[in-house]
């Protein structure tokens, strides 16, 4: 049993110095390593600062009828007045009936169309097509989870089923098909009597974008209300959500433009001209950069000044957005990134001149040393910003030795110089 013991001890020494060893090697050899090198990628740095806030819309909030609400409108659709919005039914059968009526009316049209379209083979032909493309359509919107269409994308897998069975499927002649159709059309004139009372339609008071959303801002918060808004009064909004409004079926957003107001360091809203533009990066469901005005620079208070953006674009993709923290950009640079220990002012020979002749003063030109193809090659670059450890350059010149992304450059090395072959 003691033995037994000893030689799991001996084992497990062993595999220490082992470990110890390599990890020896390697330090050793990071030390001592004369060439270290990095790769070149693109980049682009920002002069921003975050700032956070509320989104603002001139928004009109429709009230939940009494029964089954079933909204027809997707979020960010454009409504116009009258149109309807949503079906009420006052019970469930009511609401089975209306689904029938749907179908019912969908194979109407599908077979008045069929019956125009008689002995057109290359329609037909094109019908196998359809399907496969409503399926994969279908399927993309379910992989992403956006479910706006999913109503209107089942309908038409349906719909080119339907047709497909009509066209080619069931060989039906015109007589059998005209035939359904007046049977279809009895069913669905029976059906509409006997709903008209228990399905009430919710139609469009004015023009606007649907939203489902309705968070308790669309009173606190208007574009109106901006002008009186203070810094303080916004991180009171901000810090009190008033919460979703569960006797509401949604809200229509009746105005083109839309604002972002937000409590910004008093140092950066002074680098702001009302009137001007500004880049607003927003992230999350938004994730883009948006072009916005400085609508209005506010009152300051300590050391936050209460800044409004406005825009007319993007609106139907910021119906569900409210509190965001987005990245104020004043400026940017994009080139290709480098650290600070690879760029070098070399000195060279002046053109027309051999090296050491004297003649002429020898030319400086920055830039950094990459490996290709196991020697140094010098390529010259500017510097375009400074960050912290690294500066972002422009490549200067052209053809084989120009300066690209994907290029590895020594940080590390002594005696370097251009074709120097690099032993490994």
């Amino acid at each position: 049993m003691k033995q037994g013991k000893s030689l799991i001890t001996f084992v497990m020494l062993i595999f220490a110095g082992v470990i110890t060893l390599y990890f020896g090697c390697y330090i050793y050899a990071a030390m001592t390593e004369p060439y270290r090198t990095v790769q070149v990628y693109a980049y682009t740095a920002h002069d921003s600062v975050p700032a956070d806030g509320l989104v603002v819309r001139q928004a009109r909030v429709l009230s939940a009828p009494t029964g089954i609400l079933e909204v027809t409108r997707a979020e960010g659709e454009k409504v116009g007045v009258g149109q309807q919005i949503a079906l009420v039914y006052q019970n469930s059968q009511a609401q089975s009936d209306q689904a029938v009526i749907e179908e019912l009316q969908m194979e109407i049209d599908l077979l008045e169309d069929t019956i125009a379209q008689a002995g057109d083979l290359e329609s037909s032909a094109r019908l196998d097509e359809d399907i496969l493309q409503a399926v994969v359509s279908l399927r993309a919107s379910y992989s992403r989870g956006d479910c706006t269409q999913l109503r209107e994308q089942v309908l038409g897998v349906k719909s080119s089923v339907l047709k497909r069975g009509y066209t080619y499927g069931e060989s039906l002649t015109s007589e059998e098909l005209a035939a359904r159709l007046q049977g279809l059309r009895s069913q669905l004139a029976e059906l509409n009597r006997q709903t008209a009372r228990a399905t009430t339609q919710v139609t469009a008071p004015t023009p606007g974008v649907f939203s489902n959303l309705v968070d308790g801002y669309e009173s606190r918060l208007t574009p109106d209300s901006l002008a009186e808004l203070t810094p303080s009064a916004l991180q009171a909004l901000i810090d009190s959500p008033a919460g979703e409004d569960s006797q509401a079926l949604g809200k229509l957003i009746t105005s083109d433009t839309w604002y972002f107001v937000a409590n910004l360091p008093k140092a950066s809203a002074a680098r702001l001209e009302q009137g001007d533009s500004a880049c607003l990066r927003f992230s999350g469901e938004m994730n883009r950069d948006v072009e916005m005005k400085v609508d209005r620079i506010g009152p300051t208070e300590g050391e936050v000044t209460l800044v409004a953006f406005s825009s007319n674009r993007y609106l139907t993709l910021t119906t569900l957005l409210r509190h965001q923290t987005v990245e104020l950009i004043f400026d940017s640079w994009s080139g290709l990134r480098v650290p600070k220990e690879a760029l070098r002012l070399v000195k060279f020979p002046a053109q027309g001149t051999e090296e050491g002749s004297g003649s002429q003063a020898p030319e400086e030109k920055m830039g950094v040393y990459a490996l290709t193809n196991g020697r140094s090659e010098f390529k010259e670059a500017e510097i375009i910003h400074e960050g912290g450890d690294y500066y972002v350059v422009r490549p200067v010149g052209a053809g084989r030795k120009v300066l690209r992304a994907g290029d590895t450059v020594i940080t590390h090395g002594t005696g370097l110089q251009d074709g120097l072959l690099i032993e490994g």
